[in-house]
């Protein structure tokens, strides 16, 4: 069943080729390296509406959000703390009230927020102990496809009160990568999909391409918000390496991480948001050559 939503019509451009006669039999190809089908479609959400609040100065570490994996798990320990007190205040505030309802009542509230509390601590634990043992203790759907997704989003909340949101959602993204990368997943040349930004600049767009011509991935660039999904129901992929600012990056994963294997690689901004962004070729390369099952012998791309 094809599911379809209201939007923009699609538009396709295919960049103009002309082909390349073939080698005369016995002889070494010559030819330059493949290029990847671009395809470029327009839908109704636009895709940076993240940084409308940016004042046009210059980014940190020119749009650099690097940021050690030791952050977001300080920060999600502060995420858990947070909830587990705010929803403790309210309950200690109503909890009169709830009793006159029913005696017992407040009290099996109290229970059950410990229990709860107690499984969010353990989760975290068994978290930080699966990334820094370098073995997947919990199955893909209890561990980056399952509530690690919700995790990272409430920890990018915390982290905006305190100005981190960059570089948490950063280390979070990182984290998500090193769990889902150790899952060994291959799928075929035609299962893997590359989902790219506008805002490229024109040398990462090349290299881009070139990646996706060598082992023969069709690459999509994004210029609205749901095109993942989209894309997606049409193409039907088994996995995805997307290519996104850590903003649109915690978005896309939410949406699309726990229906389908992604990895997404982040950007760096150097000329702010939404403009000449570049991003890191060699580590593209790897992703999509692990991933595709029966990879060319050629050399590999660098940044």
């Amino acid at each position: 069943m094809k599911l379809s939503f209201p939007m923009a019509p699609q538009q396709t451009v295919t960049p103009p080729a002309a082909p390349a006669p073939p080698d005369p039999p016995g002889l070494p190809t010559s030819a330059p390296a493949a290029r990847a089908q671009l395809i470029h479609i327009e839908v109704d959400r636009r895709l940076g509406h993240e940084w409308d609040e940016w004042n046009g100065r210059p980014l940190p570490k020119g749009g650099d959000f690097s940021a050690p994996p030791r952050l977001f798990f300080g920060y999600a320990a502060l995420t858990v703390a947070t909830v587990s007190g705010v929803v403790a205040l309210l309950l200690y505030l109503i909890g009169p009230r709830l009793g006159r309802l029913w005696g017992p009542l407040p009290q099996a509230l109290w229970i059950a927020l410990a229990a709860v509390a107690a499984l969010q601590w353990l989760y975290l634990g068994v978290l930080a102990a699966a990334f820094y043992s370098r073995r997947n203790l919990l199955p893909e759907r209890l561990l980056e496809r399952g509530p690690y997704l919700q995790l990272m989003n409430y920890t990018s909340l915390i982290a905006r009160a305190f100005g981190r949101r960059d570089w948490v959602e950063h280390a979070a993204i990182d984290v998500y990568n090193t769990l889902a990368e150790r899952r060994g997943r291959r799928v075929g040349k035609g299962e893997l999909l590359v989902l790219i930004p506008r805002c490229l600049s024109k040398q990462a767009l090349d290299g881009v391409l070139e990646i996706a011509g060598r082992y023969e991935v069709p690459v999509f660039v994004a210029t609205r918000g749901q095109l993942a999904r989209r894309v997606i129901r049409e193409r039907r992929p088994r996995a995805v390496v997307a290519v996104a600012c850590e903003r649109d990056m915690m978005t896309g994963l939410r949406d699309v991480a726990g229906k389908l294997p992604v990895l997404g690689l982040t950007m760096q901004l150097p000329n702010g948001p939404c403009r000449d962004a570049t991003i890191d070729l060699g580590q593209m390369e790897r992703w999509v050559q692990g991933l595709v099952a029966a990879a060319p012998a050629r050399g590999h791309t660098t940044q």
